[in-house]
């Protein structure tokens, strides 16, 4: 899908000509525009759709780079420096978070007004400074599998208090995280497909979906880690 960087707009009239401006640049002058609010969609000209083409994504970011470069405007007034360094600033922001499939998606989501359950590490090292109980949803298709895996976790962190070794245990845990970072790999392309549901669609139903999605493969991504640390003995 090409986009037309040029016409991501707000129909306003350019500060210095007074013609009719782009987003990032006036049409007629050339002269770089203060930044309008907007999404990181908007800010491309793209849809409010998570099927974006990747390629044409770069090749708009390399050309928007060097054009907002504030090199290039080192000897403008003080006005054009800060919009080109603000400018230039939510580019890449917008870029990175674009380019990422999951950052897309969560992104997106957070547009829609969906906030995902909070499952990060910094979440826990919080929860444990705090004392609180870290939120944990587990998701229903994973209980009997998390259950098996906490009681080996607890069996494995026992047995080195007391300087016990069990390498059989040790065997199967490295199995139950090899089943689960499959399960999390697999997840990519489940995510597509919610994604032309969403574009096609754009209905709570879809987006539920992803949320439950991305919910479930922080929780996965989360277990693995805990089996990573329990095997190296933190």
């Amino acid at each position: 899908m090409s986009v037309d960087i040029s016409n991501s707009t707000t129909n306003s009239t350019c500060w210095s000509c007074g013609e009719m401006r782009a987003a990032h640049f006036c049409n007629a002058c050339g002269k770089v525009q203060p930044p309008a609010p907007s999404d990181y969609f908007t800010f491309f000209g793209l849809p409010r759709r998570l099927n974006v083409d990747v390629a044409q994504l770069e090749r708009n970011f390399y050309e928007l780079s060097r054009r907002l470069h504030p090199d290039l405007f080192a000897r403008a007034d003080g006005r054009e420096q800060q919009w080109s360094l603000e400018q230039s600033s939510r580019l890449n922001d917008a870029y990175r978070t674009l380019k990422d499939p999951i950052k897309r998606t969560q992104y997106l989501l957070h547009l829609e007004g969906v906030e995902l359950e909070e499952q990060s590490k910094a979440a826990t090292e919080k929860a444990r400074a705090s004392g609180e109980v870290k939120k944990q949803v587990v998701p229903p298709d994973l209980l009997e599998e998390v259950f098996e895996l906490n009681m080996q976790l607890e069996e494995l962190r026992a047995n080195r208090k007391m300087g016990d070794a069990d390498p059989e245990l040790e065997e199967q845990l490295r199995n139950h995280k090899a089943a689960l970072e499959s399960k999390f790999a697999a997840l990519a392309q489940e995510l597509k497909g919610y994604w032309d549901e969403w574009d096609r669609l754009g209905d709570d139903d879809s987006k539920q979906k992803m949320v439950d999605l991305l919910n479930r493969r922080n929780y996965i991504r989360n277990l693995v880690r805990d089996v990573n640390d329990a095997l190296e003995g933190q």
